[in-house]
């Protein structure tokens, strides 16, 4: 089951956007990512450290209405405060590789396969983050990208957890084969998700939320992982079938590690 690593490609940097409410903020200064201005109506709590660590990082800040705030966000939940700036950058699939190699950890990717819905792929990487997942692989196309709702519903996790934006999902997976990873296809099809064995180098596919995982993504899969329905419901949300599989893989391995 021995694979060969690959060369880490260059990574990639996403165009500028905004970080809505007080924990994305948060997490993306404690995480250093490039803040141009915070936008802030209110003062004390968090936005007191906010403030602090954004006047320690060379940021603008500005206090503003709460009205300029609304404005700025779209009507979402800002909690008193707005940062513009890029928002992440997305790195390369050698990068995730690294991140797991770094840690002396066999790698545990998620790759979703067309998440279009952008509070579920927040949710995705906010639970990819809690299971200790090394990356997160999205397409460019008919996916959400890194922008304020899913900064917003990681809860700040997006700030710490890798992101690859790849142009093909199939040759994503190819790479990471030859990278000596497993891919795991999740499917109504596959054998139940407890009997299969999640210890070694892992990608795991979530298929999008009205099709599942596409044919020529399934053809790449090493296995294919089911979870048991008893009701009359045929599927999960995304991102809940997504953090099942996630802790399943990070019982397996803590098992395994003995933490």
């Amino acid at each position: 089951m021995d694979r060969k690593p690959l060369d880490k490609p260059r990574s990639e940097k996403i165009a500028d956007g905004l970080i809505i409410g007080r924990n994305p903020v948060l997490e993306a200064l404690k995480a250093s990512r490039p803040i141009d201005c915070v936008y802030i109506c209110g003062e004390g709590g968090s936005l007191g450290l906010i403030q602090k660590l954004a006047r320690e990082q060379g940021a603008v800040i500005k206090q503003v209405s709460r009205q300029k705030l609304d404005e700025l966000s779209g009507g979402a939940s800002h909690q008193g405060v707005v940062a513009s700036g890029a928002c992440a950058e997305y790195v390369s699939i050698g990068d995730i590789l690294e991140a797991a190699a770094k840690k002396n950890e066999r790698p545990l990717v998620i790759v979703c396969d067309e998440i279009e819905d952008p509070h579920n792929l927040g949710a995705i990487i906010r639970t990819a983050e809690c299971a200790g997942a090394h990356g997160v692989i999205i397409p460019k196309r008919r996916s959400a990208s890194l922008n304020g709702t899913v900064f917003k519903t990681s809860a700040g996790a997006a700030s710490w957890v890798p992101v690859a934006r790849v142009s093909n999902i199939s040759s994503a997976l190819d790479e990471l084969k030859k990278a000596g990873v497993w891919i795991y296809g999740t499917d109504a099809s596959g054998e139940d998700y407890t009997k299969t064995d999640l210890t070694g180098p892992a990608a795991i596919v979530i298929g999008s939320e009205g099709f599942g995982v596409g044919k020529l993504v399934a053809s790449k899969c090493d296995f294919m992982l089911r979870l048991p329905l008893k009701g009359k419901i045929t599927s999960l949300n995304a991102s809940v079938a997504a953090g099942i599989f996630m802790y399943e893989a990070l019982r397996q391995r803590s098992a395994v590690s003995g933490i």
